[in-house]
């Protein structure tokens, strides 16, 4: 018999009935029930190895769905697309409410800018590193005399720097601070007859 490869990709759409589930415990687990009857629907129909339900992943809106009308009141069904790579599936909703919509898509901004601004960052790192060698590049072009003096200069602002450091600690530490003044506020007297 062929081995099947565990880089193929099975990609299914379904409509989970929970009411069947959740009707089974008390109001207050309900939500939690309703997860978990997605996890083990799909671990049956996907054929996940052993019905492992920690190989089977919820996606953040689809749990968001669940729970949005408390957890006394999940949806009576659900309609998922399910993928399925390596051993592992992933499930996201096939439907979107509005405001999940919105969720969904200021989440994608967000990520989006976060990857300009790290791209910016690495522009920036690689313009910074391209002048140290610059620099250093012109160090090695002086005499070695002049080096000597610059590094023995810079070892010793270096050196005053963190000694001024460790002095003004020194001092923080042990200084105490002064006690503001509470102002005399008048004791409330006990009401007369």
């Amino acid at each position: 018999m062929a081995e099947k490869t565990q880089t193929e990709k099975l990609e299914r759409e379904y409509t989970i009935p929970l009411r069947t589930e959740w009707i089974k415990v008390p109001r207050y687990k309900r939500a939690n029930k309703a997860v978990r009857a997605i996890k083990e629907f799909l671990a049956k129909h996907m054929k996940v190895e052993n019905r492992d339900l920690n190989k089977v992943k919820v996606d953040k809106l689809l749990n968001e769905m669940v729970w949005t009308r408390g957890i006394k009141h999940p949806p009576t069904k659900i309609k998922v697309k399910a993928v399925k790579e390596n051993g592992v599936v992933k499930v996201e909703s096939y439907e979107l409410s509005e405001n999940l919509k919105f969720k969904k898509l200021k989440a994608e901004k967000l990520n989006k800018q976060a990857e300009e601004i790290s791209s910016k960052k690495k522009a920036v790192k690689d313009k910074l590193v391209e002048e140290a060698s610059a620099q250093k590049a012109e160090l090695e072009d002086k005499s070695s005399g002049e080096k000597k003096e610059e590094s023995e200069k810079k070892i010793a602002a270096v050196e005053a720097g963190k000694a001024t450091e460790k002095e003004n600690a020194k001092k923080s530490k042990h200084e105490t601070k002064a006690k503001t003044p509470v102002a005399n506020v008048q004791q409330r007297k006990a009401l007369q007859r």
